[in-house]
């Protein structure tokens, strides 16, 4: 296996290379950046390959200019997600062999066996994630990167797996852009830095793979404006932990199976010990080293940034009128999620030069209008050339531009509603028409099962993780790690969210 940054990997195996989620190029209005920088490796040479496999649309695994580069003679290995959206935009790169994998069924590809399986959740990725098992007949090799399966045993049936790849840092924006004290940030960070590594280390603890590979994260924030992000080893609340914090973290956890990637890393995984070629020395990146090789690499990216945000701007289009004709149809057609947000969302575009632009997405009387001074639970603020840009370009999918680039502040009023991000990750018909459909289909399980003297369902209410696995019980309070959510147990109330109740009760009662 080759390392080639972030979720990026070249894998040969005894029947083909396998090229996985080759991002290069900055994401999300300019935030994020590969770390360690990948932008010198040869991606001209590297895109010879037989098999290409994009995990997704997130654009820090979907990155249409490198893609560009890839051959396209490569045979490409599709996750079987709703819509038809990351077929189309691999099939209007130029690639036209395209194997559609079935969700969870093995193929095989003349020697090389192959499994996908896929996540259709509308809160999985962009409307889908997906993770990528390979069986060459000597090893087998599971790449999860970001995807967070209820649980891992459809891979642990096929047989021991050699090599487990998957993410372990923060790739969002909570709790970094909310308006809250700077303690508060410390607090809800060290909580989500936490979980993350717990989540993470409960993976590994499931399917024991002989080696694990930390991968898909973190990014770096070359832009001072969001330098602050970087994780430098000094603030315990910081989500973006490096990939040498997690393996020192497994380290102290007793696992010592971990394998350190840098972008041009080369790991011979048929030899014993599994030795890895570093293109330099990785403590030129880490540790003390980090903060002046990240001023390196900033500098040689000013320019590329300072061009990216010059595009930014559509001072000619008329930002309220564009939404309401885009966005209010969509909001007449959610009925299931503009119930489930049942309010008013505030979205303010901030500009010193042409004025602010208050916009209020009504989802109690399905409109969008200008805001007139009501009472909101959500309101985000965000500079007004970046909605500018979401209207010129008709980006769909909000969560995949704005909201992951960091460069906007959120409040909110009372606990977390998924209904409000899902609905801006949907503003298509397709997307949205699906979402609505999924979120209908929901019902709570009917097995129960015991957790430190509680009888609880036995599945998430959120997105149905094994709570038997997952469920941690402190004071009364479930916490389900897979993505945090918390519930009271004396009378089920979700704590994290609006809705979701557990149904649940003292055990024997």
């Amino acid at each position: 296996m080759t390392g080639l940054g972030h979720a990026s990997a070249l894998i040969e195996t005894a029947h083909g290379s396998v090229l996985c989620d080759p991002w290069v190029n900055p994401a999300y209005f300019g935030s994020w950046f590969p770390f360690p920088d990948n932008s010198e490796l040869d991606w001209d040479e590297i895109g010879k390959v037989d098999y290409l496999y994009v995990s997704h649309l997130h654009r820090d695994h979907y990155d249409t200019e490198n893609l560009k580069r890839i051959s396209k003679s490569a045979t490409v290995l599709l996750p079987e997600y709703p819509t038809d959206e990351l077929h189309d935009a691999l099939r209007d790169l130029g690639f036209t062999k395209i194997f559609r994998t079935k969700n969870g069924e093995v193929h095989d590809l003349d020697g090389l066996k192959v499994m996908i399986q896929a996540l259709i959740s509308p809160t999985d990725g962009p409307i889908g994630d997906s993770s990528l098992w390979l069986d060459d007949g000597t090893t087998k090799l599971l790449n999860q990167n970001d995807a967070r399966p209820t649980e891992l045993s459809a891979f642990a049936e096929l047989g021991h797996v050699d090599i487990h790849m998957l993410q372990y840092s923060g790739a969002i924006w909570y709790p970094m852009v909310y308006e809250l004290t700077d303690h508060a940030k410390r607090v809800f960070g060290e909580q989500k830095r936490a979980r993350q590594f717990d989540r993470t280390l409960r993976y590994i603890d499931d399917l024991e793979a002989t080696w694990v590979v930390p991968i898909a994260g973190p990014p770096c924030f070359l832009d001072e404006e969001l330098w602050q992000f970087n994780d430098f080893g000094t603030d315990p609340g910081n989500i973006f932990p490096d990939q040498q914090v997690f393996l020192d973290h497994m380290a102290e956890k007793g696992r010592g199976n971990g394998v350190l990637l840098l972008p041009g890393s080369v790991c011979d995984f048929d030899v014993e010990g599994a030795p890895v070629e570093h293109p330099y020395d990785p403590a030129t990146v880490f540790g003390a080293n980090k903060e002046p090789y990240l001023r390196a690499y900033q500098e040689r990216k000013k320019a590329a940034l300072e061009a990216e945000k010059a595009g930014w701007a559509h001072p000619e289009i008329e930002l309220l009128p564009a939404l309401k004709e885009w966005i209010e149809p969509l909001i007449k057609q959610a009925d299931t999620i503009a119930t489930g947000i049942n309010g008013p969302v505030r979205f303010t575009a901030l500009s010193a030069e042409l004025g602010d632009v208050d916009v209020l997405f009504d989802f109690v009387n399905r409109e969008v209008r200008a805001y007139d001074g009501e009472r909101v639970r959500y309101r985000f603020t965000a500079p007004r050339e970046l909605l500018e840009h979401l209207v010129a370009i008709h980006e769909i999918d909000w969560v995949n531009s704005l909201f992951l680039s960091c460069r906007f502040t959120a409040h909110r009023v009372g606990p977390y509603n998924e209904f409000v991000y899902a609905f801006f990750k949907c503003l298509g018909e397709e997307r949205l028409n699906y979402a609505e459909g999924w979120f209908a289909e929901q019902n709570t399980d009917d097995e129960n099962i015991e957790l430190e003297g509680w009888e609880v369902q036995r599945r998430c209410p959120h997105l149905k993780a094994d709570l038997t696995k997952f469920g941690k019980v402190e004071d009364g309070v479930l916490t389900c790690q897979m993505h945090g959510w918390k519930w009271r147990l004396e009378d089920g109330k979700c704590l994290t969210s609006v809705g979701h109740p557990i149904r649940s009760a003292h055990a024997g009662a």
